[in-house]
């Protein structure tokens, strides 16, 4: 059984790209692989098979190994509630809030954690693919890694350094992070890979050269920039936008503070009818066709910024005009009349009134609601899928006018009787073709292109496989998985 790992020399600089990549051309060759990530920190999640909750990075590279999403694969996610501290997610269950400071002491815990899940992983799979956090040289963050070459050291894996050519400084990113290793650190590193290499090889060259000379270790590889690739971000907003017909549904989100699982939009961003916008702190409000509240860590922190900004004036200004509004999860308490936290569970107990358009009450509770649901949207009657992450229950007459009938049973979400708001607990509602379809007509889109979000996915991470076989040094990286 083997484990290699990925770290890089920043943020961003490629690793979970290059995980997926890798799990892929793996799993194309017959070979039992498995993604792995020890600590993550991000607000994007998925639900797993059983039950739990790990960073969508995680569940991405689970589909380029043809598995299912499970805890095992992402044992430790973090998920900001402020600037200081975090909701901390083991085995994908919530089990505390901590700060900064609390949590550096707890990491000898979590560190249990992260190696249990590790030894079932590589117990059934033949490579473990790990992908690092950050980087391996963030000094103060050294004592008790449990995400980096604390953790390599731990299981006694070799590791790939990627960096990100496009930032500028591609060489002191790599040299610079070698040099602040230890020395046993150092040799467990095998190779750098370069990322998002635009133009002639043949003027790299040199200072891949220079690199291996400099630093004893070979370069496995240069991968180039594609500019249209799309892989579901692990946390940052990207607002890339491709090509757009002529006649397009105005759709805007605004920015919050602890906004949670953009990904949901993703789909939107890609579709060809689609003009989607981010709006956010300090960015005028334009017109809209459909403005979403988006899901958050921070329901209340942030529906008082929303309020600060404008937002309130500008969605009572926007349905004066017949425009349609949609929340999703926190989007949905935001809406109704109230949001209560007790426990304070997301900060300060208390509660903060809601913006009113719909007539329910939210409290949030400890239990954190974790499920996969698919059901019928009641908007055309169509088939809808997705998932459910939130610690808030609602309740209230407006709900007797479902959005959503689930399949076990259960009612989800609310819409209005003139029809112009729609609010719902589910994330991943616009990845069905059908339902994102259906959404869009009810949003103003008259004829709209049926785009298989699923299928675009797969055809990336297809292609993220091409990019390994045809750039990288194959041969070694099979001798890195024990494959030889």
């Amino acid at each position: 059984m083997t484990t290699l790992m990925v770290q890089g020399t920043t943020s961003d600089a490629g690793k979970s790209t290059l995980v997926t990549a890798l799990c892929r051309w793996l799993a194309r060759q017959g070979i039992g692989v498995v993604p792995f990530k020890p600590q993550n920190m991000a607000l994007n999640s998925a639900v797993t098979a059983d039950g739990g909750e790990i960073g969508r990075a995680q569940a991405v590279q689970a589909q380029a190994a043809h598995l299912a999403p499970h805890t095992d694969m992402n044992p430790v996610l973090l998920k900001p509630n402020s600037d200081t501290g975090a909701q901390v997610i083991v085995h994908g269950r919530a089990v505390t809030s901590m700060n900064a400071v609390a949590y550096h002491d707890y990491k000898a815990i979590a560190m249990q954690a992260v190696l249990a899940s590790h030894q079932r992983l590589s117990a059934a799979y033949p490579v473990v693919m790990v992908e690092g956090a950050g980087s391996p040289a963030e000094i103060n963050l050294r004592a008790g890694d449990i995400a980096n070459m604390g953790f390599a050291e731990a299981v006694d894996c070799p590791v790939i350094l990627i960096a990100d050519i496009n930032r500028g400084g591609v060489f002191a990113h790599l040299v610079g992070t070698l040099e602040l290793l230890s020395p046993s650190e150092q040799a467990r590193v095998q190779g750098f890979v370069i990322n998002r290499f635009r133009g002639d090889i043949a003027l790299l060259q040199p200072g891949l050269d220079w690199l291996e000379a400099r630093t004893g270790k070979p370069v496995l590889g240069v991968l180039p920039y594609v500019m249209d690739l799309h892989l579901e971000a692990e946390d940052g907003l990207d607002q890339r936008q491709g090509e757009k017909q002529a006649r397009v549904l105005k759709v805007i989100v605004p920015v919050l503070p602890r906004i949670s699982n953009h990904t949901d939009f993703d789909p939107l961003r890609l579709h060809p009818q689609v003009d989607l916008q981010f709006i956010g702190p300090g960015q005028a409000i334009p017109p809209a066709d459909l403005i979403i509240l988006p899901g958050s860590k921070s329901v209340r922190g942030d529906l008082a910024q929303l309020r600060e900004r404008g937002w309130a004036e500008a969605i009572a200004r926007h349905l004066r005009y017949g425009g349609k509004l949609l929340g999703i999860c926190g989007g949905l308490q935001m809406l109704g009349q109230r949001v209560d936290d007790p426990l304070g569970l997301e900060g300060p107990a208390g509660s903060s009134p809601g913006l009113g358009w719909l007539d329910y009450v939210t409290e949030l509770e400890a239990e954190k609601q974790l499920r996969n649901v698919d059901g019928i949207l009641h908007l055309e009657q169509a088939p809808i899928s997705g998932y459910e992450i939130h610690a808030g229950v609602s309740r209230g007459p407006a709900l007797e006018r479902p959005a959503v009938q689930l399949r076990d049973g259960r009612c989800d979400g609310a819409l209005s009787a003139d029809g112009q708001i729609l609010a719902t607990y589910l994330h991943g509602l616009f990845e069905s073709p059908a339902s994102c379809a259906a959404l869009l007509r009810w949003a103003g889109l008259s004829e709209v292109e049926q785009v298989d979000y699923h299928a675009l996915r797969e055809l990336d991470i297809e292609r993220l496989a091409d990019l390994v076989e045809n750039h990288l040094d194959t041969a070694r990286l099979r001798q890195l998985c024990g494959l030889n």
